[in-house]
């Protein structure tokens, strides 16, 4: 038997007549008027035909608003459908929500339970269920802009530091950038876009997309030096692209000590100057070589990471003695990553906010010099802190080479957060820094810290 039609129903067909019936009265008195205008004007008197035009006039009038009123209700009854289509919409999605916060505690219940010995208090369990939303914490304190503790940087063009996941290139700057990146000929030569790039990493928007174009390269590239003689020249000038930098030359970065101008590594592409001698030797306690260095560990030390490492000096003197050493660096203002790969070491370019990208426990050693310094925010300094134990193998080394602070930071902040890694220090010296002058108060710390064998 079908279903009687229901009271919505009903009250649709009712609205549906009366809008049938006020056209039919409008064409019954249209028609009406048409014939009796057939007739002569003097059958009718004046006031007649007046007050008929009025009548006819009132009942088109009547007609409309029937008509804007039975359109009127039937916007409202769309819109209480709507208004319930969404309420069920949230409620299914509230319910959605509901059953994955459901999934992920049972899932996180059973990998606890699986990870806790026979007769283990089950307390242990509740907490840790507990802790889900702590997690979510240490997320946001990960991802969130840090201040730079000294300001703004010229080399980086910013004052704070971004985390390169979690903001989807940040900033409307960086879409925009990004969308320059992103608009090159496909097939064709990539744009000369080496400080659009920069820019964009050092501001978050890191790994960038790959991209289908050639890069560009010198207009009139020479080959490399052999090894060993290229570890120690000075590429031709040919051999760059230097449409990034002020300098257009290496005889230009090399005069840049001499003018006193402030630029990332001042001297580091003069091979003859202070570079030929760094880590041979040790000049206080402060200068630790290669050499003592690798005695610690003698024949264990084969594979590296030199965080920041210029134009790539310490991984030279490492791969002259059989150890290969990466080193990360950025082009501030010079042809840092270039420069390592025409020496014959392996450059990478990335950013310090970066997650190193290394499998767990498969280095040797980690080299830093003055890039893990007070500069960096407190927290940012203490997740990089921790990435480095990540990828540094049991009984690894922690170079830490000229890290400086002020005076009184060193001992309130952060040797706590060195010591939190619970490494052996196979080297602690502390000396004053004073380039800048005595009145900072600035202090070097160089350190040679091993990671445990075990952790427990």
């Amino acid at each position: 038997m079908a279903d009687l039609p229901s009271f919505k129903e009903w009250r649709s067909l009712a609205i549906l007549l009366i809008f049938l019936a006020s056209n039919f009265f409008m064409l019954f008195m249209g028609i009406s008027w048409r014939s009796l205008s057939d007739h002569s004007a003097s059958k009718f008197p004046a006031d007649f035909r007046q007050d008929f035009a009025l009548a006819s006039f009132i009942a088109t009038l009547s007609s409309r608003l029937n008509l804007t009123q039975a359109e009127l209700h039937l916007t409202r009854h769309e819109l209480v459908q709507l208004k319930q289509a969404l309420q069920a919409s949230q409620k299914l999605s509230n319910t959605l929500l509901t059953e994955a916060t459901k999934c992920l505690r049972s899932s996180t219940s059973l990998n606890l339970q699986e990870n806790l010995s026979v007769g283990q208090d089950l307390t242990y369990l509740g907490a840790n269920l507990a802790d889900l939303e702590a997690q979510g914490g240490e997320l946001r304190e990960f991802t969130r802009a840090h201040t730079l503790p000294l300001g703004w940087n010229a080399g980086t063009t910013a004052s704070n530091m971004v985390s390169p996941i979690g903001h989807a290139c940040g900033s409307e700057t960086n879409h925009i950038n990004l969308a320059k990146f992103m608009h090159y000929d496909i097939g064709g030569i990539c744009p000369d876009d080496q400080a659009l790039v920069q820019t964009l990493m050092v501001h978050g928007c890191e790994p960038l997309p790959r991209r289908r174009c050639f890069a560009r390269g010198p207009p009139f590239f020479r080959e490399p030096l052999p090894l060993p003689h290229s570890l120690w020249s000075i590429p031709p000038d040919d051999s760059i692209l230097w449409s990034s930098y002020i300098c257009k030359s290496f005889e230009c970065l090399n005069g840049r000590k001499r003018r006193k101008v402030f630029d990332d590594c001042v001297d580091c592409f003069d091979l003859e100057g202070r570079e030929k001698n760094r880590w041979t030797v040790s000049h206080n306690e402060l200068d630790f070589s290669v050499d003592e260095v690798l005695l610690l560990k003698p024949g264990t030390i084969r594979i590296g990471l030199d965080i920041g490492g210029g134009t790539g000096t310490f991984a030279v003197r490492m791969k002259e003695r059989n150890v290969t050493i990466v080193t990360t660096s950025l082009n501030l203002n010079g042809p840092f990553n270039n420069f390592m790969a025409l020496r014959g070491v392996v450059p990478l370019f990335l950013t310090i906010a970066q997650r190193l990208p290394f499998f767990d426990n498969t280095l040797d050693m980690v080299h830093t010099m003055h890039v893990l310094s007070r500069w960096l925010p407190i927290r940012i300094f203490e997740f990089l802190l921790f990435d480095i134990d990540r990828i540094l193998r049991p009984g690894g080394l922690l170079w830490l080479d000229h890290f400086f602070c002020v005076e009184d930071q060193l001992d309130a902040i952060y040797t706590p957060l060195i010591e939190k890694l619970g490494y052996q220090k196979l080297r602690w010296n502390v000396g004053a820094k004073l380039d800048r002058g005595p009145e900072l108060k600035e202090i070097y710390l160089s350190a040679v810290l091993e990671k445990p064998l075990f952790r427990t």
